[in-house]
Parts: structure tokens; sequence; C-alpha cells
């Protein structure tokens, strides 16, 4: 008989999938450093680490499935995505890359939607990630990606679709929020 794996409760900190975003978050730094220090912008080391760093966002989310979701990764987990999604978009525009535009767009829905999720979390109100910003961060982390990896650094078209549809996405996903916390708040009174 094999005993039933250890929960955590919400209260935890030290989980294995904290663990996860925590080492994305300190490893974020090293993979910015390397993007702004590279002129060509491209290298299969950068692709492995910025790989790496992009996909364990999905082990954390099965690590905190398997063993139970804490208030400490909800927080964590979206702030990684962020760091590491608007971190890359940055520094491509610094190495002039991607035109600023769309990347203040990406920044500016980020801040709107913290500043809601914080307000409506401060009155008791949980406003949950949806599929439509899952996907939002897929395409941002894919924008960077594309100019990241050797054989599609100079097919600009790809890694600017990527980037372009990932503003479309996120201000989308921006009104699915304001929208679900909208009925929420309709259901509370």
């Amino acid at each position: 008989m094999t005993p039933a794996p250890l929960k955590f409760g919400p209260s935890a900190l030290l989980t294995p999938a904290n663990m996860v975003t925590i080492a994305r978050l300190a490893l974020a730094p090293v993979a910015f450093i390397w993007l702004l220090a590279d002129a060509n912008q491209s290298s299969w080391p950068i692709v492995a680490l910025w790989f790496a760093l992009s996909t364990s966002d999905l082990l954390d989310g099965h690590l905190a499935r398997r063993f139970g979701r804490t208030r400490s990764g909800a927080f964590l987990d979206p702030l990684a995505d962020k760091v590491l999604s608007l971190g890359g978009l940055w520094a491509m525009v610094i190495q002039g890359r991607f035109w600023w535009l769309p990347v203040v767009l990406i920044t500016l829905r980020e801040a709107f939607i913290s500043a809601f999720r914080s307000y409506w979390g401060r009155r008791g109100l949980a406003v949950q990630a949806s599929q439509i910003a899952k996907f939002k961060t897929f395409l941002q982390f894919g924008a960077v990606g594309w100019v990241v990896f050797p054989l599609t650094t100079d097919i600009d078209w790809l890694a600017d679709s990527f980037l372009w549809a990932g503003v479309a996405v996120a201000w989308i996903s921006a009104a699915q929020y304001v929208a679900a916390g909208s009925r929420a708040t309709s259901t509370m009174a």
C-alpha cells in the first residue's frame, strides 16, 4: 500500500510548486542580463534558459494541483509570469528588436489587472486566471522565444505576430476579468 501524497494547506509557504516559482523569479534576472548583453539576441544557451523558465510554469502548476494550492503560490505564480514576460519583452525593446508600443500596451494591461485584482482581493473577491489569460502569457513568452531561437531569430514577422497577438489577447482577457469581477460583485450585494 502506497501512502497518500503529502498535501499542503493554503497557508503553506515552502511547497514544491513555490520552490519552482521562486527559482523562476531568481533566474529571471540572469535571463534578462543575458538577453541585454548578447548583441546577436539568440543562441542555444539563451533559448534553453528561456524555454526552461517559460515552461517551468507548467511544472509549478502541476505540483500545485498535486500537493495543494496555496495563497502564497496564488500570488507568486502570476508575479513570476509577469516578471518573466515583461522583463523579456522590455529586454527586446532595449535591444531594438521590438517596437515599444506593443510592450507599453502589455505593461499597461498588466498594471491595470494587477490593481484590479488587488482592489477586489482586499474585499474578499478572488478573480481567478482565465484560460485566455494563460494563452496571453504563452504568446508573450513565445514572442521572446522566437527571437532567441537561433533558427527563427531573423524571421521578424513570426515574433512580431506573437507579440501583437499577445497584445490583443491581453486586452481581451482584461475585459473578461472586469466582466467576471462585475458579475461577482453584483452577486455579493
